[in-house]
C-alpha cells in the first residue's frame, strides 16, 4: 500500500494534528514532511493541492486540509 504525505510547518497546530494522524493510521502509513524544515518539498505539496497546513495526502491523492495552521503562501517565506 502507498503511503499517506503529512505536510505540516512545525506550528502547534500542525504537531497536535501530526500526532493525531500518527496514532490513527500508524507511522508506518505516513511520511511526515515539516515543510519549514524541508523547503524543496513546498513545490511538491503545492502540486499535490494543497493550500494550508496541516495537510494529509491520502493514497489516492486526496488532500485534506486540517484544521489551519498557516497557508502555503506564508510556509514559503
Amino acid at each position: 500500500m502507498k503511503k499517506s504525505i503529512f505536510y505540516h510547518a512545525g506550528c502547534p497546530v500542525c504537531i497536535s494534528a501530526e500526532h493525531d494522524i500518527v496514532n490513527l493510521i500508524g507511522l508506518e502509513n505516513v511520511e511526515i514532511i515539516h515543510l519549514g524544515h524541508e523547503k524543496s518539498k513546498i513545490k511538491d505539496a503545492e502540486k499535490a493541492g494543497v493550500k494550508s497546513v496541516p495537510a494529509l495526502i491520502t493514497p489516492n491523492g486526496n488532500v485534506l486540509h486540517i484544521n489551519f495552521g498557516a497557508s502555503i503562501e506564508e510556509v514559503k517565506n
